[in-house]
């Protein structure tokens, strides 16, 4: 784990002192201040990571500090030491920039837990910077890695990491969360980037079909087979195959898959003669595989040979921390693709984007915002240009603008559910599966909106 260089500031000795040796036991440099003019002073000349800062302090108090620090050097990470009757003060320095607080009296293995968590960050932090360095210069597009939330710069950070192995990569997560272009930035980042990947979904051709598709086949090997055809695994040798919904597999190609893993060599359909390519095999799946391993369905050696590093990709509404930064991107992407200038959202429309789950994740977002783009008639994309109804005067109160955003969302959820119960005979179970909720959430969904079930 990154050491940190740490500043601890407490104007009693004692305290300074007992913090300054325990984090230098853990490894970490540590410099100290007793009052806020020398901690400017020495933050000014010097660089530091943390800053452990009491808030009760003579003169400059330890809100004044924070926010002195902060205009010195944003990137500076600071935790408020407070008393346990100052709760309050605590909370108005989360606001100001702190990154987190402790009470006193400082219990140390509740310290070392923030600090360690700190140093996870900024060297993940660090990492990623160095990563996006490395993608702008290959060339990957800017839309493969738009993030802010913690969770996807553990999994770009993963991606780094994993795209240099010839690990087999099993991409897990809900319909349109952008697992092709994760499997595509492993590929894009690895040695075999000088090759092509190639795609293949394994839920769009009938069984035959996609044995041939893999494999390739000889001539006369079935009906309609007229000449010889090199299969996708020919086509990646050297390269990176991504096989996306692999739960959709038959028992016979899960058979022929396996034994590639194993071995390293496949057949054409219709020859004995033993073909040996080089392939890194990413799949990917919107299913539960285990569960699928369990009713027989998925062999599980072949789930293991697959998962040798697992990714999950977190739906869209639990990385709303993106979600600006996304609504952002793409509105330049379809303003610049339809020649249209479009500065913005409204405050309103803005705010019913960030609002609302996306249960069709990413890919659903780029619909609604391209379709706003297309049919905006103004500069900034109003509620009239989303799927939502939301008529709002311009006038009207900021509380009724709040309940017709509230029935607008409750009626594109209403209609969601109506159609995913539709599309599955009214199977619970399948329509949470298409909703990406779980299946008590859903009886609540239709017992809210008065849905038959």
């Amino acid at each position: 784990m990154q050491k940190l260089s740490i500043l601890v500031v407490d104007d009693g000795q004692s305290q300074r002192e007992m913090l300054r040796d325990f984090l230098r036991s853990e490894g970490h440099t540590v410099m100290e201040a007793e009052e806020g003019e020398k901690v400017l002073k020495t933050v000014r000349g010097g660089h530091f990571d943390l800053i452990l800062l009491d808030y009760k302090m003579p003169g400059m108090d330890g809100l004044q500090v924070l926010k002195e620090v902060k205009h010195i050097n944003p990137e500076i990470d600071v935790i408020i030491i407070t008393a346990y009757g100052t709760i309050e003060t605590a909370v108005e320095a989360l606001k100001a920039g702190a990154i987190d607080y402790i009470t006193k009296p400082v219990e140390l293995d509740e310290l070392i837990i923030l600090v360690n968590r700190i140093a996870e960050r900024r060297q993940l932090i660090q990492e990623n910077k160095l990563l996006k360095e490395d993608l702008s210069k290959r060339g990957v597009t800017a839309d493969k890695i738009i993030f802010n939330s913690q969770r996807m710069a553990e999994l770009i950070n993963l991606a780094g990491r994993v795209a240099a192995s010839k690990a087999s990569v099993l991409i897990q997560g809900e319909s349109g969360t952008g697992k092709e272009l994760l499997a595509r930035l492993i590929h894009q980042l690895s040695p075999r980037a000088h090759k092509s990947i190639v795609v293949v979904n394994c839920g769009t051709l009938h069984e035959n079909l996609l044995e041939s598709e893999l494999f390739g086949h000889e001539k006369g090997s079935f009906t309609g087979a007229s000449s010889r055809r090199i299969g996708r695994f020919e086509e990646a040798d050297g390269g990176t195959l991504f096989l996306d919904e692999i739960g959709e597999l038959s028992p016979t190609i899960q058979v022929k898959l396996l034994r590639f893993l194993q071995e390293r060599e496949f057949q054409r359909l219709g020859s004995n003669v033993n073909l040996q390519v080089d392939v890194r095999i990413i799949s990917a799946t919107n299913r539960d595989l285990e569960e699928q391993v369990k009713e027989g369905t998925f062999r599980e050696d072949l789930f293991y040979r697959l998962k040798v590093v697992t990714m999950s990709l977190p739906p869209l509404r639990e990385r709303k921390e993106d979600l600006s930064l996304l609504i952002n991107h793409f509105i330049d992407k379809f303003a610049a693709e339809n020649g249209k200038n479009i500065r913005g959202l409204t405050a309103q429309a803005r705010d019913v984007l960030l609002k609302y789950d996306y249960p069709g994740n990413v890919r659903e977002l780029v619909n609604i915002i391209e379709r706003a783009v297309v049919i905006a008639r103004n500069q900034y994309i109003t509620t009239d240009d989303l799927p939502f109804k939301s008529v709002l005067p311009a006038d009207d109160s900021e509380k009724k603008a709040s309940g017709v955003l509230r029935d607008s969302v409750d009626e594109l959820e209403k209609k969601l559910i109506i159609e995913a119960m539709e599309k599955t005979q009214d199977n619970q179970t399948k329509a949470a599966d298409l909703l990406g909720i779980s299946e008590r959430m859903l009886r609540y969904k239709l017992k809210k909106y008065g849905l038959k079930h």
